[in-house]
């Protein structure tokens, strides 16, 4: 009788899970390309550096529910991130240096609590929640169509 490692039969069972899991570039692709097809203010160079931020772990969580990730130019210095909670749309301005880290952070803090609010949330460049804040509303592309799962 020959005896198997515990480490060989470990490797054995995570094997076929392996082979269906995404590699993390290709789920960082994955939300550039959605971004890609649904956010107006889309361009790789915007887009992909915040993207490339966001803990993969994150961006799964993202995905699966449909939330999509915008860079908008409207949004001025004062409220520079956004989450639209009606159309599950986390929007930051890529002109403000602080907009990509506050919008990662928020991104981290509600994909990790799995709440997502339907009213939209700004926060300034520090993070801090902005109430009775006026924001420019969220327009998707042309024939975009936004996958929101409410849950």
């Amino acid at each position: 009788m020959t005896r198997t490692s515990p480490l060989v039969l470990l490797g054995l069972c995570l094997a076929p899970a392996l082979a269906f899991a995404q590699s993390d570039r290709q789920v960082a692709e994955d939300m550039v390309t959605r971004a890609a097809n649904v956010c107006p203010g889309h361009s790789t160079e915007r887009t992909a550096p915040t993207v490339k931020k966001v803990p993969v772990g994150a961006l799964r969580v993202m995905l699966d529910r449909g939330l999509v990730m915008c860079p908008d130019r409207r949004l001025d210095a004062s409220a520079p991130a956004v989450f639209y909670g009606r159309v599950g749309v986390f929007g930051w301005n890529p002109e403000v240096p602080a907009a990509a880290t506050v919008v990662v952070a928020k991104i981290d803090q509600m994909t990790r609590k799995d709440e997502y609010p339907v009213e939209t949330l700004v926060w300034d460049a520090k993070g801090t929640a902005l109430t009775q804040q006026t924001v420019p509303a969220f327009e998707p592309r042309p024939g975009a169509a936004v996958l929101y799962k409410v849950r």
